[in-house]
């Protein structure tokens, strides 16, 4: 029997998370992908504090937007969660796919963050 793609991303996590894992200094960025939305956080996992978000849910993201599923909307949210971190004094995060491929919308997110002047 296959196993699903579900269970592979969780694998795929769970190996990830062993490796990355964000401090005071180097927070990690995490990625949520559904069918709908797309999410982001800076998470500084030694004192277990999301320091900042952002998704497509929220209003002033997705203000402008005609779909809150593709890769714009992926680049806007990457676009904002980099702005929102640099005005935190946040300048360089670790990147967690949360087991997720790196392409598609994951990648356009990535960039547009490291464009707004988040460096990973």
């Amino acid at each position: 029997m296959a196993i699903s793609k579900n269970i592979q991303r969780i694998k795929r996590h769970k190996r990830l998370r062993r490796k990355v894992v964000g401090t005071a200094d180097r927070p990690r960025l995490q990625i949520h992908r559904t069918l709908h939305h797309i999410y982001a956080a800076v998470i500084d996992d030694a004192k277990g504090h999301t320091l900042l978000t952002a998704s497509t849910r929220q209003k002033d993201v997705a203000a402008g937007l005609a779909s809150l599923t593709g890769v714009d909307a992926a680049k806007k949210v990457g676009d904002t969660v980099g702005k929102r971190a640099k005005e935190a004094g946040i300048n360089a995060v670790v990147f967690d796919t949360s087991g997720l491929k790196y392409h598609g919308r994951v990648a356009a997110l990535a960039q547009a963050a490291r464009d707004a002047g988040l460096e990973f």
